[in-house]
Order: C-alpha cells, then sequence, then structure tokens
C-alpha cells in the first residue's frame, strides 16, 4: 500500500475489539486513492478501491483522518464541521477509534 495512513491503520488494529463484527468501511479520500477495510470476526482485510456494499462510507482528507485517529480530531466535531462525511450506518464509524487504538 502507498497510503501511510492505512498502513497505520493496519498496525493499530486491535482484534479483539473487532470481534463479532462483520462491517465494511469505505474511506472515500479527497486527496488520495480509496480504500476500504473489511472487519470481520477479529480479522482485517485492507483493499485499494471502491467496496459494492459497504457498512459505513466516510469522504475525508488523509489529515483529517490522521488527525481523529491520532487524537488531535474530535471524529465528532470533524463531522459536524462537515471535514468528515458519512453515509451509511453512519454509528460504526464512532468504533473506529476503539478497533485502532491510538498506542
Amino acid at each position: 500500500m502507498d497510503n501511510p495512513i492505512i498502513d497505520k491503520l493496519q498496525s493499530r488494529f486491535d482484534a479483539g475489539a473487532a470481534a463479532g463484527m462483520d462491517d465494511v468501511f469505505q474511506f472515500s479520500f479527497s486527496d488520495a486513492d480509496d480504500y476500504y477495510l473489511v472487519v470481520k470476526d477479529g480479522s482485517l482485510d485492507v483493499q485499494q478501491g471502491e467496496h459494492d456494499d459497504p457498512s459505513v462510507t466516510l469522504s475525508m482528507s488523509t489529515d483529517t483522518l490522521k488527525g481523529v485517529m491520532n487524537g488531535e480530531i474530535n471524529g465528532m466535531t470533524a463531522f459536524m464541521t462537515g471535514k468528515l462525511k458519512a453515509t451509511g450506518n453512519v454509528m460504526l464509524a464512532t468504533k473506529l477509534t476503539s478497533l485502532f487504538p491510538n498506542r
């Protein structure tokens, strides 16, 4: 993968937090290629491109994702101010910080 933020997500993945999940997180970046994460029963599969039927689609810049994941940007604030757009099962987006804890 040529996206350092996506690479970092893989290294931070908490399989325990993903137990029993079966969801697809689509990331649509304004300044990079799109990726989706398939989280299923404690496993993570990262793919480049667009998924046919994601559980939730998150649209943002890579800087916004980086800020949310390192705790500099509150995800809810990003959503409320339009830096982050979410469609589909929006509540899933709130699980990102537990699936990818800041270690």
